[in-house]
């Protein structure tokens, strides 16, 4: 049973998080080890934390509709893709049950952090490799898939993934790709949170907090975009999840 101080530790975990994923993305690298610290089941705070975030995946989306418009056939084709891969990943979550997922949770936490240092090289990998529009869709199918099934699974670093596999497999501007990113984060967290629904394992009053406190972290952090290096603060990001990992690798 949470108590009131514990409310207030998940509700902060969630006001940095909105604020680090609207400055520089990891949000989860914050708010899985604070529920997890106060008791939560590790299942079952990473079916609460992918139900928490889903306004905030909305919110991304949103901002980037703009760069969305052209781009018709390519969603039409990858974001079922995205949905569905998002169902399984959140049914394999639910069958493999505690045991498994606390062994693997240090590893996805230390995968998640690699992923969030190789960032900012691959944005500029993918800005230097950018070129008119071309279209393979069919050649990002499996990849886009394999990315959602661990959006589901995990979520924690699906952005980076999900950018590294666009620009793998789409020519196309990092403007584009990115809004592509976003769609599809947020196709597979609805997909993956509307399973889990069907679940015990969503803890509704964590969800209220989470996902009020996430936008206003995410609101104060856009008006602080242009004053906290978003590399700086993606650095304490990745180095508070290499010490999770270690932590939860070695407890």
């Amino acid at each position: 049973m949470l108590e009131a101080v514990d409310f207030a530790l998940v509700g902060a975990a969630a006001f940095a998080a909105g604020m680090v994923n609207a400055l520089a993305g990891g949000g989860t690298l914050v708010t899985f080890p604070v529920m997890t610290a106060v008791g939560i089941p590790p299942v079952m705070a990473n079916v609460t934390n992918a139900v928490a975030l889903c306004p905030g995946y909305f919110g991304g989306t949103w901002a980037q509709r703009k760069d969305l418009v052209g781009q018709g056939a390519r969603l039409r084709l990858l974001l079922p893709l995205g949905a569905l891969g998002g169902v399984l990943g959140a049914w394999l979550l639910l069958q493999s049950g505690e045991k498994l997922f606390r062994a693997l949770v240090p590893w996805l936490i230390l995968g998640a952090s690699a992923l969030l240092a190789a960032q900012d090289p691959l944005r500029r990998w993918l800005s230097k490799r950018g070129r008119p529009a071309g279209d393979a869709r069919l050649g990002a199918a499996l990849p886009i898939a394999t990315a959602a099934i661990y959006g589901g699974y995990f979520g924690a670093g699906l952005g980076v993934v999900m950018l590294a596999t666009l620009g793998l497999t789409l020519d196309d501007t990092l403007n584009r790709l990115n809004a592509v990113k976003q769609a599809l984060s947020f196709v597979i967290n609805i997909a993956a949170a509307l399973f889990f629904l069907g679940s015990d394992q969503v803890l509704w009053p964590v969800v209220g907090v989470m996902a009020i406190a996430a936008l206003a972290g995410g609101s104060l952090g856009g008006r602080l975009a242009s004053r906290i290096p978003a590399a700086r603060l993606r650095l304490v990001v990745i180095t508070l999840g290499v010490g999770v990992g270690l932590f939860y690798l070695f407890s």
